[in-house]
């Protein structure tokens, strides 16, 4: 069966049951590039049940969203741009964004692609928040199990092997959270203001100057960016606007959907005594809260998503 959208609606994922799913067709006129497009069409993985299997309807609202990677090929749309402009309050036009960004391009001419499904293999995904519920949970090695480890902005593992596990194939960055990549681990880099993009290539030029100034990232065949227009539907349809903007850690599970055949998450959400703290940390400020992102409505959909069946989600205590 499959869902039935209503127009000019924002609706929850919540409401994606199995009588009536509902969702929101005013995010934009977004349609997803044929080769994401494919991932959801008939399909079989080697897992016990492959993503898309798990719920019609929800598969249904993910074929709603724009590529989730920029590239020249999918730009983003005045509207979106719109939308992204505001998050940290940076000067600069569309004409500024777009220039910066062919910028970007002519450093990185080819993104990686990501490989489609397959029936010999299951590709299973950890996306592994800094939440202090990890301390002490002992899920490392079951994390290291995963094929994908997508860790999320300076989430260590040297010292907290036990708790988180050692392995990082996906880093989430952006520069206020920069932390050091080695040669095998792909970059997710989620801009949040034009100068970014800007940071972005200087951590890969190779000139003499630019060495001195800062550490360079060693491997640009590893570089997947977000797209700003996935960041607002991320926001609009699976937040319903919450707060001002997604996490980048529930921005890497929404991502994670679009190429993992199985989804478990870990380490999201305040501890027992309603602390957003991280686990590398020692929390001195226990008045501390998630910022402008909205992180009691995103730790909410976590357990839908789970109660579902569609991500499995261990909490760690």
């Amino acid at each position: 069966m499959r869902c039935r959208f209503r127009p000019r609606t924002v609706v929850s994922l919540l409401l994606c049951v199995a009588t009536v799913g509902l969702f929101l067709t005013s995010v934009g006129n977004h349609s997803m590039s044929r080769s994401l497009r494919s991932l959801w069409g008939p399909r079989l993985c080697s897992c016990h049940k492959c993503l898309p299997e798990r719920n019609p309807c929800f598969t249904d609202i993910l074929k709603e969203a724009p590529d989730p990677f920029l590239s020249k090929e999918h730009a983003i749309s005045a509207e979106d741009f719109k939308w992204w402009k505001p998050i940290q309050g940076t000067k600069g036009n569309f004409t500024l964004y777009n220039e910066t960004v062919k910028r970007v391009f002519e450093m990185f001419p080819r993104f990686p692609t990501l490989p489609g499904p397959h029936p010999d293999r299951c590709r299973s995904c950890a996306v592994v928040g800094n939440s202090g519920t990890l301390r002490g949970s002992h899920l490392g090695p079951l994390i290291d199990h995963h094929n994908i480890v997508i860790r999320i902005n300076r989430g260590r593992t040297e010292g907290y092997e036990q708790d988180v596990g050692a392995k990082t194939t996906h880093r989430v960055m952006y520069p206020e959270s920069q932390t050091e990549l080695d040669n095998s681990t792909y970059l997710l880099f989620f801009p949040f203001k034009t100068r970014d993009f800007l940071w972005l290539m200087d951590r890969y030029r190779t000139d003499e100057n630019a060495a001195a100034k800062s550490k360079r990232f060693p491997n640009k065949d590893l570089v997947l960016i977000l797209s700003p227009a996935f960041m607002r539907y991320v926001h609009e349809a699976w937040l319903r606007r919450a707060g001002s903007y997604a996490s980048t850690g529930f921005m890497g599970l929404a991502l994670s959907m679009y190429f993992c055949d199985e989804v478990n998450v870990f380490g999201f959400g305040a501890d027992q005594d309603g602390n957003w703290d991280h686990y590398f940390e020692i929390l001195r400020n226990k008045k501390l809260k998630t910022g402008g992102h909205p992180g009691s409505h995103e730790y909410t959909m976590i357990e839908k998503l789970h109660e579902k069946k569609i991500i499995e989600f261990f909490k760690g205590f």
